[in-house]
């Protein structure tokens, strides 16, 4: 915007008129000040630039005499062209930045003093030079390995871990990790063994953090790796063995599958839960949006794709499942520990371009396509870091063709009753929605994939999801792993990545999950899909398109996960009202004497659907028994938008408020509410 300043005044003496008046009691050594009216007595040569700086001093006003003005730009003439030959400068890179655009002037704001900048790496992929190991492991080389981060003694689990065969076991320290740790078969890297390494991100990684194990990644690289597995120190290796339930071989004849099942692609689904697969419905994964928890209907057509390009492979965990603080507290007492099984039974399945599944770093395994993604984030917290490196690689993986599968349970967790801090996980809460929808329209020209790698990284610390830090970190990480020879994967073909029509696909399969039992808020789960999802069928074609809208006036903390949960596999959607506002759960706050003024929003939110059902926390509704209920004798199932207006309170309402006797209805009511 383009602001016209006001001229300044000229300033006042202190306790005295303004400089540019005569009086006699305002003489300076024994000299008049200058004033318009009169001329100035003094002889001074205005060509002196001394005198005539000295004189403007005293008189700022002198600049408006046209004489003055003329002499000055006279005598500045060659600094006066060198400002605007400046300014010009300048114009011109305004607008050749902007392309033409003829609004770039009006536009253009100085930089905000608090702004933070965020710079894009430059980095020259050919010029980086092979960086060798001088540790005592320099000759050493394997296939596969285990890396699992250690911050205490050596646990029975890495024990079992060094005895799984055909794989190598490094372990990696922090500052909390013993000098002396030491387990036969493993090898051990401590803080000051790692620093000797010589890699980029050494100078980004915190010292008590298990996101140290970047430092181990780049490690087994570095000696031959072609197999990763990120492990759990307090995870138990079921039957000893990984090739059993991963899928180690992706082509050739050790290759345990030709196919593989898909999730069907679906409009407005960015995520999948999937537990529900593996027989779990009302267990969510660290890392899934809350507000689709309470979508547990279970898939039962999937897709049947070529197996050999999931790159990743997310195995799930018995006993104690990877769940976020919110499921942690709310499902169970505080005494008892977790013991969760999955159907082991239950085929893998894979995502599909565009769908996208947490993936942590306990129990997950990398083929050598996809070792650029083990790249742990170091801005946020270390409960966030793993779950952001799985969106950010899931969504990668899609420029290279590639996959992200679940796999069955493949390990064994105890629950260590630690408490689980919803504050650590708050900004995984807030964004993970968001996230997955970026993500899912983030594009690049980008002409190599890890120039699209750190174009990700950059976008997605624009967008507010982790630091600036991370792109600068990001950039170190893949110099590090071109100077440990790891090659980039090439692009997918021009065309094929967009391709998830049905003709991509082999065929589709019927595949029901279980139910296997769980603790469901206190109530025991058991039966088959098969007979709960006749069920959800008769129910969701009665309640299908039916708003729910609930009144809480229990703590809504302790209760919105129960109600959405309970509600929200019969009803088109569930809307919590409560007193006290909650962001998290998207709780709309209102008064309990005033619940009405929240109904024109939800309203108008939900315009295409048939009707909505109004309840209190403290009433159960037996949606089983209403199934040949008269639903007009309910409530009104009329369009949204056919059955209600917007009318105003003045004398411009519209014919039906002011002639049908409503406004004075209207009128009553808020009598009667403030009496």
């Amino acid at each position: 915007m383009l602001v016209q300043q006001e001229r300044t005044k000229p300033r006042k003496c202190a306790g005295g008129p303004e400089t540019g008046t005569s009086s006699p009691e305002h003489m300076t050594n024994g000299v008049n000040p200058p004033t318009h009216r009169q001329p100035h007595p003094l002889n001074i040569d205005f060509r002196s630039g001394f005198y005539r700086s000295q004189l403007l001093r005293k008189d700022p006003g002198r600049l408006t005499q046209k004489s003055t003005l003329i002499e000055y730009a006279s005598d500045n003439l060659s600094k006066l062209v060198i400002l605007g030959l400046l300014l010009l400068s300048v114009i011109i890179l305004i607008f050749v930045k902007n392309k033409g655009d003829s609004s770039a002037l009006l536009c253009a704001q100085p930089p905000a003093k608090n702004e933070v900048v965020n710079p894009y790496p430059k980095v020259g992929f050919r010029k980086i030079a092979k960086l060798k190991d001088k540790s005592k492991y320099k000759v050493f080389k394997a296939d596969k390995w285990i890396i699992v981060a250690v911050s205490g003694p050596p646990t029975d689990q890495i024990r079992a871990m060094v005895k799984v065969q055909g794989w190598q076991v490094l372990a990696i320290g922090d500052s909390h990790t013993p000098a002396n740790w030491d387990v036969r078969g493993a090898i051990f890297l401590s803080i000051e063994q790692q620093a000797a390494l010589g890699f980029r991100i050494l100078a980004h990684l915190p010292y008590t953090s298990y996101v140290r194990k970047s430092v181990g990644y780049l490690f087994a690289i570095q000696h031959g790796g072609k197999l990763i597995y990120d492990a759990d120190e307090h995870a138990s290796i079921l039957g000893g063995s990984l090739d059993s339930v991963f899928d180690i071989a992706l082509s050739g004849s050790q290759s345990k599958r030709e196919t593989l099942l898909q999730y069907v692609p679906m409009a407005n689904r960015t995520t999948v839960n999937p537990y529900i697969h593996f027989g779990q419905r009302s267990i969510w994964p660290r890392g899934f949006p809350l507000e689709s928890v309470s979508n547990i209907n279970p898939e039962i057509i999937y897709a049947r794709v070529p197996s050999g390009r999931q790159y990743i492979q997310q195995g799930l965990s018995n006993g104690f499942p990877d769940v976020d603080s919110i499921f942690y507290h709310s499902r169970k007492a505080e005494s008892e520990s977790f013991v969760v099984r999955f159907d082991s039974h239950a085929l893998p399945v894979s995502l599909p371009r565009g769908t996208m599944a947490p993936v942590n770093n306990i129990n997950t395994l990398f083929h050598y396509s996809s070792f650029w993604a083990l790249m742990l984030p170091v801005s946020v917290h270390p409960q966030v870091s793993d779950i952001l490196r799985g969106y950010w690689a899931q969504r990668l993986l899609w420029e290279i063709g590639g996959v992200c599968a679940i796999y069955p349970p493949s390990v064994y967790r105890e629950d260590d009753m630690q408490p689980h801090y919803f504050e650590e996980e708050k900004d995984l809460h807030d964004n993970v929605e968001r996230l997955a929808a970026f993500l899912a329209a983030w594009t690049s020209k980008k002409g190599s994939f890890f120039k699209r790698i750190l174009h990700l990284s950059h976008a997605m610390a624009g967008a507010g999801f982790w630091g600036i830090q991370d792109v600068t970190y990001t950039a170190d990480w893949l110099q590090d792993l071109v100077s440990v020879g790891y090659k980039q994967p090439d692009l997918l073909v021009h065309g094929a990545a967009n391709d998830t029509s049905p003709q991509s696909h082999l065929d589709h399969m019927e595949f029901v999950p279980l139910a296997i039992p769980s603790a469901h808020l206190g109530v025991e789960e058991s039966g088959t899909v098969g007979y709960e999802v006749a069920n959800l069928l008769r129910w969701n074609k009665f309640y299908g398109n039916i708003v729910l809208i609930l009144h809480c006036t229990s703590p809504i903390d302790h209760t919105a996960i129960g109600w959405k949960m309970l509600y929200g596999r019969i009803f088109k959607s569930v809307v919590l009202l409560s007193s006290k506002n909650d962001s998290q759960f998207k709780v709309l706050q209102t008064e309990d004497s005033q619940i009405y003024r929240a109904f024109p929003e939800i309203f108008e939110r939900y315009t295409d659907v048939d009707g909505f059902l109004f309840l209190k926390d403290y009433v159960i509704l037996n949606y089983w028994n209403l199934l040949q209920a008269n639903k007009s004798k309910l409530w009104n199932l009329h369009k949204v938008g056919k059955s209600w207006k917007v009318a105003s309170h003045g004398r411009n309402g519209t014919e039906w408020y002011l002639q049908k006797a409503v406004k004075q209805s209207v009128k009553a009511m808020m009598i009667s509410h403030l009496l």
